[in-house]
């Protein structure tokens, strides 16, 4: 599973001294907690967002949120990056063509973004119900294929397994085994992610399903289906707005994404009932 727990826990984690009480009894250990700290986004030396995030996998963070936010259509766009650690946090620096840079200056976005919130500072209506193209058409999977995706996503979560607060965000093929998996303490970041994941990896969307460990909001089919992602399966229940936005997009949107069932709420003819 290649791509797969890429980034052990101390890459996202830091240990801090706890206290424990079990069965009555105090104990004293080091536990791993996620890190959550300031990373600022800049565009050929213009500041655009600051996020806060998980310091893993900056780099696939930077060119999946250059994607997803419709910054650049394509990774080739993508000029160059340099990442710097700071004493306030970590500023990235990113290269793109000087006329995306320009229209990005004109959506007037420049935002403090906490690791929960896609929308945090959006000052005009019109960025906020951006409507991403129609998807094209995608695979056919049965639910037995959704069910093995699910079942090997625990295994796969190194940083959540250590510290029991992030996201995941993972892609599987169409035989339902796991291609990548990105964590992050906001899943708008861990989705992010594994964008820059797939795209670095040119990994067709069309060729495969994501997963998200979260409920499904309006921003996280938006990012998705920006990519071209058709099928997002999501652990918890998405919100009226997401089924919405998947419905005109063309996206299959699953919810209550379990071992032993699932909700398909849009475009159900891609996932068949028996096995394919």
């Amino acid at each position: 599973m290649s791509g797969l727990a890429d980034a052990t826990p101390q890459a996202g984690a830091v240990r801090r001294a706890v206290e424990r009480l079990r069965d009555g009894r105090v104990e004293r250990d080091d536990d791993w907690i996620a890190a959550e700290i300031p990373v600022a986004l800049l565009y050929n030396g213009q500041p655009h967002v600051v996020m806060m995030a998980t310091p893993a996998d900056l780099a696939d963070f930077a060119l999946g949120f250059s994607l997803s936010e419709a910054v650049i259509e394509t990774a080739t766009e993508f000029e160059g990056i340099e990442i710097r650690t700071l004493l306030e946090g970590i500023e990235v620096s990113l290269r793109v063509p000087q006329p995306r840079a320009d229209a990005l200056a004109l959506r007037q976005r420049n935002l403090t973004g906490r690791s929960s919130c896609g929308l945090c500072g959006t000052q005009e209506l019109e960025d906020v119900v951006r409507h991403p193209p129609r998807v094209d058409d995608a695979i056919t999977i049965s639910g037995d294929i959704l069910h093995r995706a699910l079942a090997a996503l625990g295994a796969a979560q190194p940083l959540n397994a250590a510290t029991g607060a992030t996201h995941a965000a993972a892609w599987a093929d169409a035989d339902g085994a796991l291609q990548l998996v990105r964590e992050d303490v906001g899943r708008h970041n861990a989705l992010d992610k594994l964008i820059g994941a797939l795209a670095t990896a040119a990994i067709d969307p069309r060729r495969g399903f994501l997963i998200v460990t979260s409920r499904a909001s309006y921003e996280m089919v938006q990012k998705a289906a920006t990519f071209g992602i058709a099928l997002i399966a999501a652990i918890s229940a998405p919100t009226a707005l997401a089924i919405h936005l998947a419905e005109i997009t063309g996206v299959t949107l699953v919810g209550f994404a379990r071992h032993d069932g699932h909700v398909i709420y849009t475009h159900r003819q891609r996932i068949s009932a028996t096995e394919t």
